[in-house]
């Protein structure tokens, strides 16, 4: 098993490693994983924050007993780990007749952010959903909390797009302090998840489709008239479905997150695949992290599995190697012993 790294052994950058339970949610919604489990789990890769899902692994959401916030810090104890970020949602469409209000959007995220700080958090991850002026309204709450509001940047969404340039004006304007990014790894799919163009094709998708879908996008083809083609060609509904996938994946350069890096407080690596010989199929993270690591990022590089769901069909799941194969890549790309 891979050890915790000692304090001796961490090269001179301020780059972590985390997990966000996220990853285990397979086991843990099969109950072979329990929460203690996963956190033991990721301590045992030497990946010491921990990144939880409220919404997903605290029981009786959004209730927060006392009884599971001692348990949560004797696990953070026990196991020499610590409470990175949690996970805030916008349920905006609640109630079957109409949008919530700002102030009731605003008034969910208050209580998010009581949730981080109990569990002794310092982020909330704010959804890609999340608008910049629910943002605006729940920052002096956060600001007054201790607590850091960080904005999902998650593909096909990219630091250019409309939606993120209305979040940047607002977080110049409050302080980076307060309000910042989160990228999420997925905004970096140089290649087609293999694990999504195979279950197509276990799903019954015709192999010229699939092909044609694929070359499309690794050849940085034009993604969003790939529905059209396919509908010309005679697809069915699976063939839409992946060339509907096709245009969620962007790939932009890493060297893009450098300048907003002020406002990055946290990493999402997300991840697909981790093949046999230790890299991740279609995330090229040795061109990552060395972008982090030159630019002097100290937060997390937090792995977040999304393999299971294109596997579950036809393969018993171990999220657990998946998550323990990314954390031995990412260490020894920032330098550590393992």
């Amino acid at each position: 098993m891979t050890s915790p790294i000692a304090p001796s052994a961490r090269p001179p950058h301020g780059i972590r490693r985390g997990v966000s339970l996220y990853s285990f949610q397979e086991e843990y919604f099969l109950r072979t994983l329990s929460v203690e489990d996963c956190i033991a789990a990721a301590a045992d890769m030497g990946a010491t924050g921990i990144e939880i899902i409220p919404e997903q692994s605290i029981p009786g959401y959004p209730a927060l007993t006392d009884e599971f916030v001692t348990r949560w810090h004797e696990w953070m104890r026990r196991y020499g780990t610590t409470p990175v970020a949690t996970n805030a949602f916008l349920d905006t469409k609640l109630h079957p007749d109409r949008m919530l209000t700002l102030d009731e959007q605003a008034a969910r995220v208050r209580r998010d952010i009581d949730i981080a700080v109990r569990l002794g958090a310092p982020i909330v991850k704010a959804t890609i959903n999340f608008s910049p002026e629910v943002m605006a309204a729940v920052a002096p709450y956060a600001e007054q909390c201790g607590v850091r509001l960080l904005l999902e940047v998650h593909a096909p969404f990219h630091y250019d797009h409309p939606w993120i340039i209305e979040h940047l004006e607002v977080m110049h304007r409050v302080g980076a302090h307060v309000l910042g990014l989160m990228p999420d790894m997925g905004i970096h799919v140089r290649r087609f998840p293999r694990v999504v163009s195979e279950r197509a094709l276990r799903d019954g998708a015709r192999p010229d489709l699939v092909d044609y879908i694929v070359r499309t996008y690794d050849d940085h083809g034009d993604t969003h008239a790939l529905m059209d083609i396919v509908n010309y060609r005679g697809g069915g509904p699976v063939e839409f479905g992946l060339a509907r996938q096709a245009t969620h994946y962007i790939w932009s350069e890493p060297k893009e997150m450098l300048a907003h890096l002020p406002f990055i407080g946290h990493i999402q690596a997300k991840f697909y695949e981790m093949t046999d010989e230790g890299t991740e199929y279609s995330i090229p993270y040795e061109e990552i992290v060395p972008v982090l690591v030159d630019a002097g990022f100290t937060g997390y590089l937090s792995s977040e599995y999304e393999g299971n769901r294109h596997l579950q069909d036809a393969f018993d799941v171990d999220s657990v190697e998946q998550v323990r194969r990314q954390q031995t890549m990412l260490a020894r790309l920032l330098g550590e012993s393992v």
